[in-house]
């Protein structure tokens, strides 16, 4: 628990120091970096230290909660170590921190056994579905940017933030990668699952291919037609929906609701 408390401080202290950057307009200090780097580092530690304790790599609600804040963090941090794009940070160190604590109060699970097929299918979902939370809080991000500049709300914070340009094309490079990434979540879901009725996973198969079809076509739309702007944003933040019912959505009703194992 000590590990625990000492990441969600540290992962506060780097959300504070990105506000007094914001409070600043200064969108390119770097004092939060360290302490965010070493949250991420123990927030890792924490759960290797449990999955040791059990036995092996818990995924139950709450882990697969701080792992994919942990994956977020970690994302956050690589594209804002160089610029104004750290002001992410704001909002998804906080959640981390909460994940983590979170994780920590419910207890840690015994793992059911999965050979390497299906741990990689896991793996490959928890990983597509933190790079997408990060494309849906920058699209966020963008929206609220073009909003105010529309209406000519020059706000400090607007300086904190990266030009318009430069978002959108962190936007759909995110949006790329997390495709990939959802792409081959689906791929191996579909190779290495091998029965979803009896495992309930009809629903969470069904939004999962929604998501996928909607950013797929949110990515077409943007090398077709060049969709940018709000049309974007409403576009990233409909799939990222689709896809937290489908995992986290499903997850909830189905360990914590109804007592089965996912």
């Amino acid at each position: 628990m000590t590990i625990v408390l000492i990441a969600a401080v540290l992962y506060l202290a780097a959300s504070m120091l990105l506000v007094v950057n914001v409070r600043r307009e200064d969108g390119h200090g770097r004092a939060w970096l360290l302490p965010a780097l070493v949250a991420m580092v123990l927030h890792g530690a924490a759960h290797v230290l449990a999955w040791r304790a059990i036995g092996g790599a818990d995924l139950h609600f709450f882990a697969a909660l701080s792992l994919v804040g942990l994956g977020m963090a970690m994302l956050t941090t690589l594209v804002g170590a160089g610029g104004r794009m750290a002001a992410l940070g704001v909002v998804v160190f906080p959640l981390a921190a909460a994940a983590l604590v979170a994780c920590e109060l419910y207890g840690h699970v015994p793992p059911e056994p999965l050979d390497w097929r299906l741990q990689l299918h896991a793996w490959l979902a928890l990983l597509a579905y933190a790079t997408l939370a990060v494309a849906a809080l920058l699209a966020l991000m963008l929206w609220l940017q073009e909003r105010a500049l529309r209406r000519r709300e020059f706000h400090g914070w607007l300086r904190a933030l990266p030009p318009l340009v430069a978002l959108e094309t962190l936007l759909f490079r995110t949006i790329a990668a997390g495709f990939i990434l959802l792409s081959a979540t689906l791929l191996t879901g579909a190779l290495f699952v091998a029965d979803m009725f009896a495992q309930h996973l009809v629903h969470k198969t069904v939004l999962s291919v929604l998501s996928w079809l909607v950013f797929g076509c949110l990515l077409v739309g943007r090398w077709r037609y060049g969709w940018r702007g709000r049309v974007a944003a409403r576009w990233t933040l409909a799939a990222m929906a689709l896809l937290v019912l489908a995992f986290f959505g499903s997850k909830f009703v189905l360990e914590l609701v109804l007592g089965y194992g996912v």
